[in-house]
């Protein structure tokens, strides 16, 4: 069959090993439980499998365990019935009820409570379930598609995993490779975020250099996928070249790789103060007045959170506002 891909880039032998599995798995009722290590694009993978099954025209939701509140995932995931809890002046469905027909993903499973394992374990088993506060039983056609970063059967020998719910979703696992082991993917990747920064900024094409390219593929990426993105969004508004060499990488790629940066020659004397933009340059770069002042203070919020290794609260230290203000510009300009 033709895999629908759903933005997956790449074409190493360890990805088009996934693709073959997930051609096997989409179009059957099986349950998946998808491991990889933060950052390597696992919703996206759950979405290629959804595109590619037989609910691909049903809907697709997502929920993060990991990210809300463990007394409020349950009414999440299941519902709730008017007034069965404080705030609760409506029923409401839950994302279980939202996914009738289709696919479900549960992120981060590793995260959920013992008490939420028995009720998702539940719905695997009997298809059932009911809203918070509620005594009626409802039923529920989905596809369970779980995720984690975890290892899972290490957590069920610790006891914080239930043994019976990892060999109920593990009936097909899919395991996603980290980018380090995915060689040439690094490049096109690379590649593919650039176009699309330099494109939605209006900046400049922007290319790798043939060395510095050869550094990023040595690099170990441990933030993955995740990293290499925040990374060519960086290099595509602070680099001022159009070509990205190896003295544009930071310290800590040249130290992964085991190489020293060279010693920088000291530039000319120049006269000491500050130099203020001229009216030059505006014209030199083609801009107005308020798209050359917007250009200046993002380069400078970026180069700040650079500084702050990504501390909200430390670049604003730094550029002297207060961290309201910084998130404020930061949302603004979509950084």
């Amino acid at each position: 069959m033709d895999i629908v891909k759903s933005g997956i880039i790449g074409q190493s032998p360890a990805l088009k090993k996934v693709f073959g599995v997930l051609a096997k798995v989409a179009p059957t009722e099986s349950t998946v439980l998808v491991t990889g290590e933060s950052g390597t694009g696992k919703e996206l993978l759950v979405r290629a499998l959804h595109a590619n099954s037989k609910r691909a025209d049903k809907p697709f939701v997502p929920i993060n365990c990991g990210a809300i509140p463990r007394e409020l995932l349950e009414s999440e995931l299941f519902g709730h019935e008017k007034g069965a809890f404080t705030h609760a002046i409506r029923s409401r469905a839950g994302r279980f009820e939202l996914a009738d027909g289709g696919t479900i993903f549960l992120d981060e499973i590793g995260e959920l409570d013992l008490s939420l394992q028995v009720k998702i374990l539940r719905v695997l088993q009997e298809r059932e379930f009911e809203r918070v506060g509620g005594s009626k039983t409802q039923q529920v056609d989905v596809r369970i598609v779980a995720a984690t970063n975890r290892d899972l059967e290490d957590e069920v020998n610790k006891g914080n995993f239930r043994e019976d719910l990892f060999y109920r979703l593990n009936v097909i696992p899919l395991h996603l490779p980290p980018l380090r082991q995915r060689g040439n993917d690094v490049s096109l990747l690379a590649d593919h975020f650039l176009k699309r920064f330099t494109d939605t900024q209006g900046c400049a094409p922007l290319r790798l250099g043939p060395e510095a390219r050869a550094m990023l593929l040595s690099y170990s990426w441990p933030g993955n996928i995740r990293e290499l993105e925040n990374f060519m969004e960086r290099l595509s508004i602070l680099c001022d070249g159009d070509t990205i060499t190896p003295e544009d990488l930071p310290e800590k790629i040249w130290s992964d790789i085991g190489r020293e940066r060279p010693m920088e020659e000291m530039p000319p004397a120049m006269p000491a103060g500050f130099a203020w933009p001229q009216v030059q340059d505006l014209v030199d770069k083609d801009l107005d007045l308020k798209a050359f002042l917007d250009k200046v203070e993002e380069k400078l919020l970026v180069e700040a959170l650079g500084q702050a290794d990504g501390v909200k609260n430390r670049a604003a230290e730094i550029l002297g506002i207060k961290r309201t203000t910084l998130i404020e510009k930061l949302k603004k300009k979509g950084l």
